[in-house]
Formats: structure tokens, C-alpha cells, sequence
């Protein structure tokens, strides 16, 4: 009987943890998928990425401490879809911390960022993404920008 319960509860463990990484694997997706639109453009893949009135920020250092940058996703789209067709903007993921709670996931992601293979600047991308009936969207984004201590 002892037996029975310790296997019982080692199979639901495993289960547990595979569908947890499944859901960590689909939030990775969406964000890899929003910076591969990035990089070649791709007007779908951007859009499909965040949830309608999603938000986008950055921190921007200043003397007197960091001040917060805003712009709509549209603004974003617009500019990566107006970028010329040989300028390559190329974030690439470090690592994928994420979280989940039921409907509801973070992920933190330190990048470098490079334009036509020219180190550009690093930081780290802080999401927030909700699970619809569509998926997991993004539906708020804040990032770091740094010139130096990046490697």
C-alpha cells in the first residue's frame, strides 16, 4: 500500500512538472516569436505577440535616478515595419527566467542587442503575459538599456 501511494505520487509530480514546462515553453514562444518579427520584419508575428492595448516602457537613467519611457505597440510596429530593408534588428535572449501562476506569467530576460551584427547595447526585458483563449499574450513589457558592463 505504502508502495502504491509513493508511486501515485511520484507519477502526479511528473505530471505536474511536464505540464509546467509545457506552459514555460509557450510563454517562451511568444517571445521569441515577437523578436523574430522584430528581426525580419514581420508586421503578424509582432502583432500576434501582445494582447490589444498591451504596454510598452523603458527605463531611462538619468542623474537624478532612472525615469520611465512609454510608447504603444502600434508606435513599435510601425517603427520596426519603417526600418530600412537592410538594417537587421537582431535582440537576442540570454536566458528565460519565467514564472507562472494559473492564467498569469513573468518573464525576465537579459539580452544584447545588435544592429547588422554591431553590438548595440544590453539589458534585461521584464513581460507580463495573460493566457487567452488565444494563447499566452503579452501584455506588458518594461526593459534596461546599457551601453557598458554588458559581457
Amino acid at each position: 500500500m505504502k508502495k502504491s501511494i509513493i508511486i501515485l505520487s511520484l507519477i502526479f509530480s511528473q505530471i505536474f512538472f511536464a505540464n509546467a514546462q509545457s506552459e514555460e515553453n509557450e510563454v517562451e514562444k511568444v517571445i521569441a516569436s515577437l523578436f523574430e518579427g522584430m528581426k525580419t520584419k514581420n508586421q503578424d508575428l509582432l502583432e500576434n505577440a501582445f494582447l490589444k492595448d498591451a504596454i510598452m516602457q523603458t527605463t531611462i537613467d538619468g542623474p537624478n535616478g532612472a525615469t520611465v519611457g512609454s510608447n504603444s505597440v502600434q508606435d513599435f510596429i510601425n517603427r520596426i515595419a519603417t526600418t530600412p530593408d537592410n538594417t537587421i534588428l537582431d535582440e537576442r535572449i540570454l536566458e528565460y527566467q519565467i514564472k507562472i501562476d494559473g492564467k498569469m506569467a513573468s518573464a525576465w530576460t537579459p539580452y544584447e542587442f545588435y544592429v547588422n551584427e554591431g553590438f548595440s547595447h544590453c539589458g534585461v526585458n521584464s513581460f507580463q503575459l495573460i493566457k487567452t483563449s488565444a494563447g499566452w499574450k503579452i501584455t506588458y513589457i518594461i526593459d534596461t538599456r546599457h551601453k557598458v558592463g554588458c559581457k
